[in-house]
């Protein structure tokens, strides 16, 4: 019985050990010396209005509750890095169809960004010229202009986009 006891105590110390769990900002693959980070508004090759701006906010929110990095939304000289977002491509598909009434009933968004973070001494620490983000949605009676209409949908797009980007950045994906 007592090897049980031991084989059953080894197992649950190596389960804890190795479940994943990091404390604030630990998993980051940044240099130590990244304490502020600044984040200029993204800019836009697309015809969509506004969601730069939201995306940007949604992104700074994110670094700033994830990490322990002072983040300013604008290019401060002083910030240990920079990350800067050019959306190149806003795409809204249609996804599945409802033959019953003939409208689409769902359809798929997708955006792709550039997103290059820099440090000071100009050594790229992070960077995607081709990141790409999807997502589905109900859709609406206007599909092609449903991200302009609709703050809420731009919202819980770009926190759902910033919450991704925010993981590769600090995960070095």
């Amino acid at each position: 019985m007592r090897p049980f006891v031991l084989l059953s105590a080894a197992f649950a110390l190596l389960g804890l050990t190795g479940c994943g769990y990091h404390t604030l900002g630990a998993a980051t693959h940044l240099p130590p010396n990244v304490h502020t980070l600044s984040i200029p508004l993204f800019a836009t090759n697309t015809v969509a209005y506004h969601t730069e701006t939201v995306m940007t906010d949604a992104v700074i929110r994110e670094f700033a509750t994830r990490t322990r990095f002072r983040v300013t939304p604008n290019a401060s000289p002083d910030a240990d890095a920079v990350l800067h977002g050019t959306i190149l491509h806003e795409v809204l598909t249609p996804h599945t169809y409802n033959a019953s009434t003939q409208e689409t009933s769902s359809f798929l968004i997708t955006v792709v960004v550039s997103v290059t973070l820099t440090g000071r001494d100009g050594k790229i620490l992070y960077q995607n010229n081709n990141y790409v983000y999807r997502e589905q949605y109900q859709s609406t009676a206007n599909l092609p202009t449903f991200l302009q209409e609709d703050p809420a949908a731009v919202t819980r797009f770009s926190r759902n986009f910033a919450r991704q980007l925010v993981a590769d950045v600090l995960e070095g994906f």
